[in-house]
Protein backbone atom coordinates (compact mmCIF):
# COMPACT_ATOMS: atom_id res chain seq x y z
CA UNK A 1 0.00 0.00 0.00
CA UNK A 2 1.34 3.40 -0.97
CA UNK A 3 1.98 5.92 1.77
CA UNK A 4 0.08 9.18 2.11
CA UNK A 5 -0.03 11.28 -1.04
CA UNK A 6 0.20 15.04 -0.66
CA UNK A 7 -1.71 17.42 -2.93
CA UNK A 8 -0.29 20.30 -4.95
CA UNK A 9 -1.74 22.67 -7.55
CA UNK A 10 1.52 22.71 -9.51
CA UNK A 11 1.39 19.71 -11.91
CA UNK A 12 5.11 18.98 -11.62
CA UNK A 13 4.98 19.06 -7.81
CA UNK A 14 1.83 16.94 -7.82
CA UNK A 15 3.63 14.38 -9.99
CA UNK A 16 6.57 14.37 -7.56
CA UNK A 17 4.21 13.79 -4.65
CA UNK A 18 2.63 10.86 -6.49
CA UNK A 19 6.03 9.27 -7.10
CA UNK A 20 7.03 9.83 -3.45
CA UNK A 21 3.83 8.12 -2.32
CA UNK A 22 4.45 5.13 -4.56
CA UNK A 23 8.01 4.88 -3.19
CA UNK A 24 6.78 5.07 0.45
CA UNK A 25 8.42 8.44 0.99
CA UNK A 26 7.09 11.67 2.46
CA UNK A 27 8.33 15.26 1.99
CA UNK A 28 9.41 16.75 5.29
CA UNK A 29 8.40 20.24 4.16
CA UNK A 30 4.77 19.07 4.17
CA UNK A 31 4.94 17.45 7.59
CA UNK A 32 4.11 19.17 10.86
CA UNK A 33 4.03 18.20 14.52
CA UNK A 34 7.14 16.02 14.48
CA UNK A 35 9.25 18.44 16.53
CA UNK A 36 7.25 20.21 19.22
CA UNK A 37 8.27 22.89 21.74
CA UNK A 38 7.52 20.45 24.57
CA UNK A 39 6.24 16.87 24.87
CA UNK A 40 2.76 16.22 23.52
CA UNK A 41 1.43 13.17 25.34
CA UNK A 42 -1.46 11.22 23.85
CA UNK A 43 -2.53 9.90 27.24
CA UNK A 44 -4.69 12.09 29.46
CA UNK A 45 -4.85 12.50 33.24
CA UNK A 46 -7.21 9.82 34.52
CA UNK A 47 -8.26 8.03 37.71
CA UNK A 48 -9.50 4.47 38.16
CA UNK A 49 -11.44 4.26 41.44
CA UNK A 50 -10.24 1.57 43.84
CA UNK A 51 -13.77 0.80 44.99
CA UNK A 52 -14.86 0.08 41.43
CA UNK A 53 -11.72 -1.94 40.70
CA UNK A 54 -12.41 -4.15 43.72
CA UNK A 55 -16.06 -4.65 42.77
CA UNK A 56 -15.31 -5.49 39.15
CA UNK A 57 -12.41 -7.74 40.15
CA UNK A 58 -14.72 -9.67 42.48
CA UNK A 59 -17.31 -10.05 39.73
CA UNK A 60 -14.64 -11.29 37.33
CA UNK A 61 -13.58 -13.76 40.02
CA UNK A 62 -17.05 -15.27 40.00
CA UNK A 63 -17.30 -15.49 36.22
CA UNK A 64 -13.80 -16.02 34.83
CA UNK A 65 -11.55 -18.96 35.78
CA UNK A 66 -7.77 -18.68 35.94
CA UNK A 67 -6.54 -20.72 33.00
CA UNK A 68 -3.39 -22.22 31.63
CA UNK A 69 -1.34 -19.88 29.50
CA UNK A 70 -0.74 -16.16 29.28
CA UNK A 71 -4.04 -15.17 30.77
CA UNK A 72 -4.44 -13.96 34.33
CA UNK A 73 -7.61 -12.60 35.87
CA UNK A 74 -6.50 -9.05 35.24
CA UNK A 75 -8.33 -5.79 34.57
CA UNK A 76 -6.07 -3.53 32.51
CA UNK A 77 -6.27 0.25 32.89
CA UNK A 78 -6.99 1.79 29.48
CA UNK A 79 -6.19 5.46 29.21
CA UNK A 80 -8.98 7.20 27.21
CA UNK A 81 -6.40 9.13 25.21
CA UNK A 82 -4.62 6.07 23.83
CA UNK A 83 -7.19 4.94 21.26
CA UNK A 84 -8.22 1.77 23.07
CA UNK A 85 -4.72 0.49 23.86
CA UNK A 86 -4.69 -1.33 27.25
CA UNK A 87 -2.10 1.03 28.73
CA UNK A 88 -2.39 3.43 31.67
CA UNK A 89 0.11 5.80 30.05
CA UNK A 90 1.88 5.40 26.73
CA UNK A 91 4.87 3.61 28.28
CA UNK A 92 3.36 1.63 31.19
CA UNK A 93 0.75 -1.07 31.58
CA UNK A 94 -1.12 -0.91 34.90
CA UNK A 95 -3.80 -3.32 36.04
CA UNK A 96 -5.37 -5.03 39.01
CA UNK A 97 -5.13 -8.79 39.41
CA UNK A 98 -7.70 -10.78 41.39
CA UNK A 99 -7.01 -14.23 42.84
CA UNK A 100 -9.71 -16.16 44.64
CA UNK A 101 -9.11 -18.36 47.67
CA UNK A 102 -7.11 -21.54 46.99
CA UNK A 103 -6.49 -20.55 43.37
CA UNK A 104 -3.23 -20.82 41.44
CA UNK A 105 -2.17 -18.65 38.50
CA UNK A 106 0.21 -20.97 36.62
CA UNK A 107 3.82 -20.20 35.79
CA UNK A 108 4.94 -18.26 32.77
CA UNK A 109 7.61 -15.76 31.84
CA UNK A 110 7.94 -12.84 29.46
CA UNK A 111 10.46 -10.19 28.51
CA UNK A 112 8.34 -7.30 29.83
CA UNK A 113 9.27 -6.78 33.49
CA UNK A 114 6.52 -6.59 36.10
CA UNK A 115 5.98 -5.41 39.64
CA UNK A 116 3.25 -6.06 42.18
CA UNK A 117 2.12 -3.43 44.66
CA UNK A 118 -0.29 -4.63 47.33
CA UNK A 119 -2.87 -2.12 48.49
CA UNK A 120 -4.71 -4.38 50.92
CA UNK A 121 -4.76 -7.96 52.15
CA UNK A 122 -2.18 -10.69 52.46
CA UNK A 123 -1.81 -14.43 52.04
CA UNK A 124 -0.96 -14.75 48.35
CA UNK A 125 2.50 -15.97 47.37
CA UNK A 126 4.26 -15.24 44.13
CA UNK A 127 7.17 -17.45 43.09
CA UNK A 128 9.91 -15.82 41.01
CA UNK A 129 12.16 -18.47 39.49
CA UNK A 130 11.10 -20.70 42.37
CA UNK A 131 11.74 -18.20 45.17
CA UNK A 132 8.52 -17.86 47.24
CA UNK A 133 7.64 -14.26 48.11
CA UNK A 134 4.75 -13.47 50.42
CA UNK A 135 2.64 -10.47 49.43
CA UNK A 136 1.14 -8.20 52.10
CA UNK A 137 -0.26 -4.69 52.34
CA UNK A 138 2.25 -2.01 51.28
CA UNK A 139 4.77 -4.52 49.92
CA UNK A 140 6.50 -4.05 46.57
CA UNK A 141 7.33 -7.36 44.84
CA UNK A 142 9.43 -7.48 41.66
CA UNK A 143 9.17 -9.86 38.73
CA UNK A 144 12.19 -9.06 36.55
CA UNK A 145 12.25 -9.64 32.83
CA UNK A 146 12.27 -13.31 31.70
CA UNK A 147 11.81 -14.81 35.15
CA UNK A 148 9.25 -17.57 35.62
CA UNK A 149 6.52 -16.47 38.00
CA UNK A 150 3.31 -17.94 39.35
CA UNK A 151 0.88 -16.93 42.08
CA UNK A 152 -0.96 -19.10 44.59
CA UNK A 153 -3.40 -18.36 47.35
CA UNK A 154 -3.39 -20.95 50.16
CA UNK A 155 -6.13 -19.09 52.07
CA UNK A 156 -9.89 -18.97 51.65
CA UNK A 157 -9.90 -15.20 51.18
CA UNK A 158 -9.53 -13.52 47.77
CA UNK A 159 -6.87 -10.90 47.17
CA UNK A 160 -6.39 -8.08 44.69
CA UNK A 161 -3.23 -6.12 43.89
CA UNK A 162 -1.83 -3.71 41.28
CA UNK A 163 0.46 -4.91 38.50
CA UNK A 164 2.64 -2.53 36.50
CA UNK A 165 4.60 -3.71 33.44
CA UNK A 166 6.92 -2.02 30.96
CA UNK A 167 5.00 -3.84 28.20
CA UNK A 168 4.44 -0.75 25.99
CA UNK A 169 8.18 -0.01 25.95
CA UNK A 170 9.16 -3.59 25.16
CA UNK A 171 6.42 -3.85 22.51
CA UNK A 172 7.58 -0.61 20.86
CA UNK A 173 11.05 -2.14 20.61
CA UNK A 174 9.62 -5.33 19.02
CA UNK A 175 11.18 -7.33 21.84
CA UNK A 176 8.22 -9.15 23.42
CA UNK A 177 8.80 -12.86 24.13
CA UNK A 178 6.48 -15.12 26.14
CA UNK A 179 6.77 -18.71 27.37
CA UNK A 180 4.56 -20.94 29.51
CA UNK A 181 6.01 -22.78 32.46
CA UNK A 182 5.72 -26.57 32.85
CA UNK A 183 2.01 -27.36 32.69
CA UNK A 184 2.29 -30.45 34.87
CA UNK A 185 3.93 -28.66 37.80
CA UNK A 186 2.09 -26.44 40.27
CA UNK A 187 4.38 -24.95 42.90
CA UNK A 188 2.71 -24.00 46.18
CA UNK A 189 5.95 -23.32 48.03
CA UNK A 190 6.05 -20.93 50.97
CA UNK A 191 8.91 -19.84 53.21
CA UNK A 192 9.46 -17.82 56.34
CA UNK A 193 11.71 -15.59 54.23
CA UNK A 194 12.50 -15.57 50.53
CA UNK A 195 16.07 -16.33 49.51
CA UNK A 196 16.37 -12.90 47.87
CA UNK A 197 15.52 -11.26 51.22
CA UNK A 198 17.81 -13.58 53.15
CA UNK A 199 20.73 -12.60 50.92
CA UNK A 200 20.03 -8.95 50.19
CA UNK A 201 17.46 -7.69 52.68
CA UNK A 202 19.72 -7.33 55.70
CA UNK A 203 19.24 -3.60 56.08
CA UNK A 204 20.92 -0.32 55.13
CA UNK A 205 24.57 -0.78 54.19
CA UNK A 206 24.58 -4.54 54.85
CA UNK A 207 25.43 -6.66 51.81
CA UNK A 208 26.78 -10.20 51.46
CA UNK A 209 30.49 -10.66 50.89
CA UNK A 210 30.16 -13.94 49.01
CA UNK A 211 26.60 -13.84 47.71
CA UNK A 212 25.05 -15.44 44.64
CA UNK A 213 25.83 -14.16 41.16
CA UNK A 214 23.99 -10.96 40.35
CA UNK A 215 21.67 -10.63 37.40
CA UNK A 216 22.44 -7.74 35.12
CA UNK A 217 20.82 -4.35 35.64
CA UNK A 218 18.13 -5.13 38.18
CA UNK A 219 17.82 -5.45 41.92
CA UNK A 220 18.61 -8.88 43.41
CA UNK A 221 16.18 -8.02 46.22
CA UNK A 222 12.72 -9.00 45.00
CA UNK A 223 10.55 -7.88 47.93
CA UNK A 224 10.53 -4.48 49.65
CA UNK A 225 8.49 -4.72 52.84
CA UNK A 226 6.10 -2.06 54.07
CA UNK A 227 7.51 -2.08 57.62
CA UNK A 228 10.89 -0.97 56.26
CA UNK A 229 9.35 1.60 53.94
CA UNK A 230 7.20 3.15 56.66
CA UNK A 231 10.14 3.35 59.07
CA UNK A 232 12.14 5.23 56.44
CA UNK A 233 9.25 7.58 55.71
CA UNK A 234 8.80 8.43 59.37
CA UNK A 235 12.53 8.98 59.80
CA UNK A 236 12.62 11.42 56.91
CA UNK A 237 9.55 13.28 58.13
CA UNK A 238 11.17 13.73 61.53
CA UNK A 239 14.05 15.70 60.01
CA UNK A 240 12.34 17.48 57.12
CA UNK A 241 9.71 19.39 59.03
CA UNK A 242 7.52 20.14 56.01
CA UNK A 243 5.15 17.17 56.27
CA UNK A 244 6.21 15.58 52.97
CA UNK A 245 8.60 12.62 52.67
CA UNK A 246 9.57 10.85 49.46
CA UNK A 247 11.63 7.68 49.01
CA UNK A 248 12.99 5.74 46.07
CA UNK A 249 13.32 1.96 46.03
CA UNK A 250 16.85 1.02 44.94
CA UNK A 251 19.15 -1.88 44.19
CA UNK A 252 20.80 -2.60 47.58
CA UNK A 253 24.05 -3.75 45.99
CA UNK A 254 24.74 -1.42 43.07
CA UNK A 255 22.39 1.46 43.80
CA UNK A 256 20.17 2.89 41.11
CA UNK A 257 16.64 1.86 40.22
CA UNK A 258 15.22 -1.55 40.99
CA UNK A 259 14.67 -2.25 37.28
CA UNK A 260 16.21 -0.80 34.11
CA UNK A 261 12.82 0.36 32.83
CA UNK A 262 10.78 1.27 35.92
CA UNK A 263 11.42 3.64 38.82
CA UNK A 264 9.48 3.01 42.04
CA UNK A 265 8.88 5.65 44.71
CA UNK A 266 6.78 6.07 47.85
CA UNK A 267 5.73 9.34 49.42
CA UNK A 268 3.86 10.32 52.57
CA UNK A 269 2.08 13.61 53.16
CA UNK A 270 0.88 14.58 56.60
CA UNK A 271 -2.72 15.73 56.95
CA UNK A 272 -3.13 19.27 55.61
CA UNK A 273 0.07 19.16 53.52
CA UNK A 274 0.14 20.18 49.85
CA UNK A 275 3.07 19.33 47.59
CA UNK A 276 4.52 21.61 44.93
CA UNK A 277 3.35 21.05 41.38
CA UNK A 278 6.10 19.12 39.59
CA UNK A 279 6.29 17.84 36.04
CA UNK A 280 8.68 15.37 34.46
CA UNK A 281 9.25 13.68 31.15
CA UNK A 282 7.84 10.18 30.88
CA UNK A 283 4.64 8.62 32.12
CA UNK A 284 3.79 7.89 35.75
CA UNK A 285 1.24 5.70 37.50
CA UNK A 286 0.32 6.53 41.11
CA UNK A 287 -1.57 4.21 43.46
CA UNK A 288 -3.08 5.31 46.79
CA UNK A 289 -2.12 3.04 49.69
CA UNK A 290 -3.48 4.90 52.72
CA UNK A 291 -5.48 8.04 53.34
CA UNK A 292 -7.57 10.49 51.38
CA UNK A 293 -6.78 13.68 49.52
CA UNK A 294 -6.67 15.29 46.14
CA UNK A 295 -4.33 14.84 43.18
CA UNK A 296 -4.26 17.52 40.51
CA UNK A 297 -2.74 16.55 37.16
CA UNK A 298 -2.21 18.69 34.08
CA UNK A 299 -2.69 22.36 33.33
CA UNK A 300 -5.01 24.58 31.35
CA UNK A 301 -7.73 22.67 29.53
CA UNK A 302 -6.07 19.39 30.54
CA UNK A 303 -6.14 20.10 34.29
CA UNK A 304 -7.94 17.36 36.19
CA UNK A 305 -8.51 17.18 39.94
CA UNK A 306 -9.18 13.78 41.51
CA UNK A 307 -10.41 13.14 45.03
CA UNK A 308 -8.57 9.94 45.95
CA UNK A 309 -8.81 7.14 48.50
CA UNK A 310 -7.08 3.76 48.98
CA UNK A 311 -6.88 1.61 45.87
CA UNK A 312 -7.27 4.48 43.39
CA UNK A 313 -4.88 4.44 40.42
CA UNK A 314 -4.02 7.72 38.70
CA UNK A 315 -2.38 8.18 35.29
CA UNK A 316 0.06 11.09 34.94
CA UNK A 317 1.11 11.69 31.32
CA UNK A 318 4.53 13.00 30.36
CA UNK A 319 5.19 16.64 31.28
CA UNK A 320 1.85 17.02 33.05
CA UNK A 321 2.24 18.94 36.34
CA UNK A 322 1.22 16.92 39.41
CA UNK A 323 0.44 18.21 42.89
CA UNK A 324 -1.03 16.45 45.92
CA UNK A 325 -3.06 17.69 48.89
CA UNK A 326 -3.63 15.43 51.89
CA UNK A 327 -6.93 15.51 53.79
CA UNK A 328 -5.70 12.73 56.06
CA UNK A 329 -2.19 11.28 56.12
CA UNK A 330 -1.67 10.11 52.57
CA UNK A 331 0.67 7.40 51.26
CA UNK A 332 1.24 7.19 47.50
CA UNK A 333 3.19 4.62 45.48
CA UNK A 334 4.39 5.79 42.06
CA UNK A 335 5.98 3.94 39.14
CA UNK A 336 7.53 5.75 36.18
CA UNK A 337 9.64 5.06 33.11
CA UNK A 338 12.35 7.45 34.35
CA UNK A 339 15.25 4.93 34.13
CA UNK A 340 14.74 4.64 30.37
CA UNK A 341 14.76 8.41 29.93
CA UNK A 342 17.75 8.72 32.25
CA UNK A 343 19.71 6.22 30.17
CA UNK A 344 18.92 8.16 26.99
CA UNK A 345 19.65 11.58 28.47
CA UNK A 346 16.00 12.62 28.06
CA UNK A 347 14.84 12.88 31.65
CA UNK A 348 13.76 16.34 32.82
CA UNK A 349 11.97 17.37 36.00
CA UNK A 350 10.96 20.84 37.14
CA UNK A 351 8.61 22.63 39.48
CA UNK A 352 5.60 24.54 38.22
CA UNK A 353 7.63 27.77 38.22
CA UNK A 354 10.17 26.26 35.85
CA UNK A 355 13.02 25.87 38.35
CA UNK A 356 14.82 22.54 38.11
CA UNK A 357 13.81 20.27 41.00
Amino acid sequence: MATRRFAATDPSLAALYEKLSEASLQPLWELSGLLTPQPVARGVPYRWAGKELRELGSTAGELVPVGRGGDRRVLACCNPGLDGAPYAVSTLWAAVQYLRGFEVAPAHRHTPAALRFIVEGEGVWTLVDGDPLHMGTGDLVLTPSWTFHEHHNPTADPMIWMDVLDLPIVAALDAVFFENGPSEKVDRATAAQSSSEAWFGGGPGLVPVDGPALSARRSPLLAYRWADTERALEGQLAVRGDGHARLRYTDPIRGGDVMPTMRCEMERLRSGTTSAAVRQTGGQVTCVLHGTGRIEVGSGDQLRAFDVEPGDIVAIPSWAPRSVSADTQLDLFTTSDAPVLDALGLFRIETALGATA
